[in-house]
């Protein structure tokens, strides 16, 4: 029986993968990739002969049926998703048919969009003194989003917060957040993060829709907005003076 990887292949940059996602893909008999979203190069390294399924073009089923053909051969499989596939990856359902199978898989993390956004911007998400706290969310759309954990609910925290696949919506978020946030606290959008067409749009929080909307962006950029974005920080307790013991 073979074997099923769920791969986080990163935020665009194709050496940002993790060696061990790298090493699967390798190895991989079939590879099955979101095409509209996973960077080509990234599975650029496979192996001779490997089967490659673009997953953007298929449905649920579709997809586990090629899984399921492909390890009752003993084949590996590498189900490659953009970024972290536990954040927005739609892996769930995917592992629920899979244990349903009875076919053994095994999940690899990557390095996310909105981690990628901060390294990018240069910064830090929980300085001490300013947000201690990181909330990953988005708008509803076709995907609800429960009552409790709507963006006005959450913006109450004031805590650094990355907004994922609400960008076409931009005006919106504005909207939910400003009460909390307040027009003048800090906001950046990243789109394609660490793409070669990566682009950064910064300013604040009234105003960053329009700066948007005015670059052209409407989709596949992360929405940050917080005060780390421009805060001084209070110095941490990790790197501070020492007490010597006697």
């Amino acid at each position: 029986m073979g074997k099923v990887y769920f791969v986080g292949a990163g935020p665009g940059d194709p050496d940002l993968i993790t060696v061990k996602g790298r090493r699967v893909i390798e190895s991989a008999d079939v590879i099955i990739y979101a095409g509209s979203l996973v960077n080509p190069e990234v599975i650029a390294c496979r192996k001779e002969g490997a089967s490659v399924f673009d997953s953007s073009r298929m449905e649920l089923s579709e997809i586990i049926s090629v899984m399921a053909e492909a390890c009752r051969e003993g084949k590996v499989v590498a189900r490659v998703h953009t970024g972290d596939p536990s954040l927005y990856g739609a892996i769930a359902e995917q592992m629920e048919e899979l244990d349903r199978l009875g076919i053994d898989y095994e999940v690899i993390p990557g390095v996310s969009s909105f981690l990628a956004s901060a390294a990018v911007l240069r910064r830090e998400f929980t300085l001490p003194g300013v947000s201690q706290t990181v909330i990953c969310t988005r708008i509803e759309g076709e995907t609800p989003v429960p009552p409790s954990e709507s963006l006005e609910s959450l913006a109450s925290h004031r805590a650094s917060m990355a907004v994922f696949l609400s960008a076409s919506r931009v005006e919106e978020v504005v909207e939910a957040l400003r009460p909390h946030y307040g027009e003048d606290c800090p906001a950046a959008v990243v789109y394609r993060a660490t793409w070669p067409d990566q682009r950064v749009i910064r300013g604040r929080l009234g105003e960053i829709a329009d700066l948007v909307r005015g670059a052209g962006i409407g989709r596949t950029a992360m929405i940050l907005v917080g005060r780390f974005l421009e805060a001084r920080p209070l110095r941490s307790k990790v790197y501070g003076p020492k007490e010597r013991g006697g």
